[in-house]
């Protein structure tokens, strides 16, 4: 009896130390993450607030460790450096990733569609999260968006823009193929620039006007300094997503709790960055005007005009990826569908309005 107690305990004590080794196991899981963002450009703080909430909430069985945008490698290499592994993790705007796939634009932002609370709704509920999923998968990736803006400032320069009039042979900084298109559309031309080089090519001259973020980052950003005038709204970019690229096997290494956990983290990242980036838009707002910015509103009749050719230039893309037009098609029938609750519940509704969308069964048509 005893020699069958010894052995019992021996055994579990066996058992304890193996289960000790795979604590310690699971608590050497580290990881490096970047952002496409440096320190200076406040958008950052989304990517920390999710590092520091999934540190604070796995415990020891992971740690980010989060570094600022280049300061590993420069922000347009952090796509191939997750998808090969170099490091685990890089915050991003889907967007700058159009190139390998054009379905990365409307992960990012739409022009003149969804607002901030759209792309929560279809993200949460609707089913935008598994086309993150099948769109940075084919890339060896698994994304958890984590950053909602609602829409961007509009244009900033030493010019006015007071009409889509105004738009006829300027040269404006702009991201986003589809934006690009609809720019050339109203008479001007897309410039391509890093957030970094904004501020000089206003200062210069180098571009007629530009736009980059929300009030709150633009204004950190000094275009208070440059720029006096001030065309509103941001048609061009009605909303942005933020999030989390993260590399396939270092995802697979983690348990299913810890993965849960890293989700969980996202989806409260999410809901906060869109009440700090409406605050913070609300403060820049007010800054620009103490400095003796112009705002220049375009008209109603602009922006119906507006709507139009984005209508046309979403149909034009879908018809040429079948992705494109799978991650469109699920944006518009999302706001179809919400309409039959939102259009009633007007002036109190979430969402926004609009009776005029991108034709569904075109886009079927060249799925």
């Amino acid at each position: 009896m005893k020699k069958m107690n010894k052995f019992a305990l021996t055994g579990l004590a066996a058992g304890v130390a193996l289960a000790a080794m795979s604590s310690t196991a699971q608590a050497q899981e580290q990881w490096t993450m970047t952002t496409t963002w440096p320190d200076n450009l406040d958008l950052i703080q989304i990517d920390r607030h999710w590092v520091e909430l999934v540190n604070h909430l796995v415990g020891d069985e992971l740690t980010i460790e989060f570094r600022a945008g280049g300061t590993l490698m420069p922000g347009t290499e952090v796509f191939d450096a997750t998808q090969t592994g170099s490091i685990e993790a890089a915050g991003d705007w889907p967007g700058y990733w159009a190139g390998y796939s054009p379905a990365f634009s409307p992960l990012a932002t739409t022009t003149s569609l969804f607002n901030g609370v759209d792309y929560l709704n279809w993200i949460m509920e609707w089913g935008g999260f598994d086309l993150y999923q099948e769109v940075y998968g084919d890339y060896n990736m698994v994304y958890l968006p984590y950053g909602i803006t609602n829409n961007e400032s509009g244009f900033r320069g030493g010019t006015p823009i007071e009409s889509i009039a105004d738009l006829e042979g300027k040269r404006l900084r702009l991201s986003g193929r589809d934006q690009g298109r609809v720019l050339e559309e109203l008479g001007g031309s897309q410039v391509t620039l890093a957030g970094g080089e904004i501020y000089q090519a206003i200062e210069r001259g180098v571009v007629d006007g530009a736009e980059f973020s929300t009030p709150g980052v633009d204004y950190k950003a000094g275009f208070s300094e440059v720029a006096d005038y001030w065309s509103v709204p941001g048609w061009h970019q009605s909303a942005s997503v933020f999030g989390v690229m993260i590399n396939q096997e270092a995802w697979d290494a983690l348990s299913e709790e810890t993965q849960e956990t890293l989700k969980i983290a996202a989806e409260a990242t999410m809901a906060w960055s869109l009440a700090w980036s409406e605050r913070e838009s609300t403060e820049g707002t007010v800054k620009f005007k103490e400095d003796g910015t112009e705002i220049n509103q375009l008209s109603e009749e602009d922006l119906a005009e507006i709507q139009e050719i984005t209508n046309n230039v979403i149909v034009q893309g879908a018809c040429e990826d079948p992705m494109h037009a799978k991650v469109y098609h699920s944006m518009i029938s999302y706001m179809e569908h919400y309409a039959n609750w939102r259009d009633i519940s007007v002036p109190y509704n979430m969402s926004r309005v609009t009776d005029n969308l991108p034709s569904l069964e075109e886009i079927e048509a060249c799925m």
